[in-house]
């Protein structure tokens, strides 16, 4: 399935903070770096929790427009289901850095479920799934190195 371009620019643009986070991380050079030209919360781990909790917030909005395109019951939880992210978010993040870490961890893997489920009822586009996969294990991936480094 082809993904549209536009889409996968800004997906891929989107990976940047957790990248980076993750090199700052495993190079501490970049990260005194970074912290002494743009700030410390733009490097290692602070970053990836920031970054990673706006995301799933942002994702909940995007499961609420999939549940926009379901009717009845289906569209009942859909809305429900869709916000979900954005209160696990809210929940279960700023206990410090590795509990945040794995919190978010959780959170993305859920995540990429209710993605699933979304696109199993046909409420998010044929190609969804082939966007989210990938996405999903680079930012699992990253969170990993800040979470068990």
């Amino acid at each position: 399935m082809n993904i549209p371009r536009s889409a996968l620019l800004l997906s891929l643009a989107g990976l940047i903070p957790f990248l980076w986070g993750a090199l700052t991380v495993l190079l501490p050079d970049l990260a005194m770096w970074t912290a002494q030209t743009i700030g410390g919360r733009f490097a290692g781990p602070y970053v990836m929790l920031f970054y990673g909790a706006i995301i799933l917030s942002f994702m909940s909005g995007v499961l609420w427009g999939f549940a926009a395109r379901l009717e009845g019951a289906q569209a009942a939880t859909g809305y429900a289901l869709s916000v979900i992210p954005a209160l696990w978010a809210f929940i279960m993040t700023g206990g410090g850095q590795t509990s945040t870490g794995i919190s978010l961890m959780a959170g993305f893997a859920g995540l990429l479920g209710l993605d699933w489920l979304f696109w199993h009822h046909g409420a998010a586009p044929e190609w969804w799934m082939t966007l989210r996969v990938p996405l999903t294990a680079v930012v699992l991936a990253c969170l990993s190195v800040g979470v068990f480094s």
